[in-house]
């Protein structure tokens, strides 16, 4: 690399540029999986993350003598944090409880979650202005827009939080496919 940079100089801001969207990307993601509790993936992240960046700031130092490089270095960053949150939110990686309160009677929510495979919990509960019903489900960070569908076709005046789960143990979860079966159509 360092023979290319020095025969197409003008090539070093987009290297810088894309080397720090490769490196902050990959850093957003190494917090999101040591949060998560990865401890494998985690490691393996955070070696190329080091590596990359290693790379990129020495180049810097060495070649670097101008604003434009300086700004690459900048826009990377931003563009790399950004990257990043657009891939975890793919991912969707994680399990999250939804706590949802409600006046409509919580019993019918919980018929709507079981249907759909979900498990759900209800506690009576006495609020600031009448009594209410708290129904808790937890579910993967990929079904949040069913979930959501189903609390806002119940209730669409129901107010709940959603909280990120470390770990689960036990309970009723819905059926997930198997990578094979998501690749094969009409199974």
């Amino acid at each position: 690399m360092t023979a290319l940079l020095e025969q197409y100089p003008f090539l070093l801001p987009f290297v810088i540029f894309l080397g720090r969207i490769c490196d902050v990307t990959l850093g957003t993601l190494r917090i999101i999986f040591v949060s998560k509790g990865r401890r494998t993936l985690a490691p393996i992240i955070g070696f190329f993350e080091v590596f990359i960046w290693i790379v990129i700031i020495s180049q810097i130092l060495a070649r670097a003598n101008d604003l434009v490089s300086y700004l690459s270095y900048a826009a990377g960053y931003a563009t790399g944090t950004y990257v990043g949150m657009l891939i975890e939110s793919k991912l969707a990686f994680g399990v999250l409880i939804y706590r949802v309160y409600t006046r409509e009677g919580g019993r019918g929510l919980i018929t709507r979650f079981n249907e759909h495979g979900f498990g759900a919990t209800l506690v009576h509960a006495e609020g600031s202005i009448d009594k209410v019903d708290i129904i808790e489900t937890i579910v993967s960070r990929q079904k949040m827009k069913k979930v959501e569908s189903i609390i806002n076709e119940f209730d669409d005046h129901a107010f709940y939080v959603t909280e990120d789960v470390r770990t689960t143990q036990n309970g009723i979860f819905p059926k997930t496919a198997t990578i094979f079966q998501r690749w094969r159509p009409g199974k």
